[in-house]
């Protein structure tokens, strides 16, 4: 519980908070484009944009090595998975979605204090990691912390407002978490 109430509290802090140095330079423009109320380009080609720019890394053998982990962990090899991530991370220290990806390895194991680390790491380099922001969201709605998913998933929506699952999830929490006070 008390992971849970520290990475809210960094979560609660993240506006404002400046991406590490090692984040591409290019995702400033696409973060922009995608809290705008008019984006320039479609809002889920952005958000496309941005997840490649996070997969993506100036070593060929490290972005290769963060796909095949995704393969396994999407067909639930996770111990496959482990086994690239692991190195990788050791490794690529300062890589947000790599972290990211151990992450959900991590959620899907219902590892939530493994998680909660990792989630911690991605989002102290990449403060706008709305994916991040979400998983720790899943894992309080898992062990019944609404209120605490609802303010993750406002502050993933805040920015990025276009992700209409999210939408809907806010919206049942606040009915929920309302019916709950009567």
């Amino acid at each position: 519980m008390e992971g849970l109430r520290e990475l809210l509290k960094l979560i609660l802090t993240l506006e404002g908070r400046a991406p590490a140095r090692t984040q591409p330079a290019s995702l400033d423009a696409l973060f922009r484009d995608l809290s705008a109320a008019r984006p320039r380009r479609p809002p889920q080609e952005v958000e496309n944009l941005l997840w490649s720019t996070w997969s993506s890394h100036p070593v060929r053998e490290a972005e290769q090595a963060l796909e095949a982990a995704t393969r396994a962990i999407a067909h639930e090899q996770y111990d496959r998975a482990r086994r690239l991530l692991d190195p990788l991370l050791d490794a690529y220290p300062d890589w947000a979605e790599a972290w990211n990806k151990r992450a959900t390895l991590f959620y899907l194991q219902g590892r939530d204090a493994e998680s909660f680390d990792d989630i911690r790491r991605t989002l102290e380099l990449e403060p706008r990691h709305f994916g991040a922001i979400c998983g720790f969201a899943q894992i309080c709605l898992r062990r019944g912390e609404r209120a605490a998913a609802l303010s993750a998933f406002e502050i993933a929506l805040g920015i990025n407002p276009h992700m209409g699952g999210v939408h809907a999830a806010v919206e049942d929490l606040r009915e929920s978490l309302a019916d709950s006070l009567h």
